[in-house]
């Protein structure tokens, strides 16, 4: 059993940046592919971006390509996922994932078994 717990949603004005933190449980963080994703009010959860276990290939929405950057740090089995340039349309729950890898597949939200109960993140224009 993994526990995921987020941090460091808040209010940002557009144009500014956020660092969110995903604290894991367990002792084989390293070997679980992680995600991040979103749920925007009246809108499905989507995927937003994903990292590897095996050699930390990493996969991101288009529409946060460039502005986003996911990155593990294994020895604190922490996931972090560093947003700038923030826009309006970026304000939604974002919500940690891990799984085993068994599929090889990221993207979607039945490729990961756990999640975190989510960090809100709001834009302001």
């Amino acid at each position: 059993q993994v526990q995921l717990v987020e941090s460091g949603g808040g209010l940002v004005q557009s144009g500014g940046s956020l660092t969110l933190s995903c604290v894991a449980s367990g002792r084989t963080f390293s070997r679980y592919k992680m995600g991040w994703f979103r749920q925007a009010p009246g809108k499905e959860r989507e995927f937003v971006a994903a990292i590897s276990w095996r050699d930390g290939t990493t996969y991101y929405l288009d529409s946060v390509k460039g502005r986003f950057t996911i990155s593990r740090d294994n020895a604190k089995n922490t996931l972090y996922l560093q947003m700038n340039t923030l826009k309006p349309e970026d304000t939604a729950v974002y919500y940690c994932a891990a799984d085993h890898d068994y599929s090889g597949s990221y993207y979607f939200i039945y490729d990961y078994d756990y999640w975190g109960q989510g960090t809100q993140v709001t834009v302001s224009s």
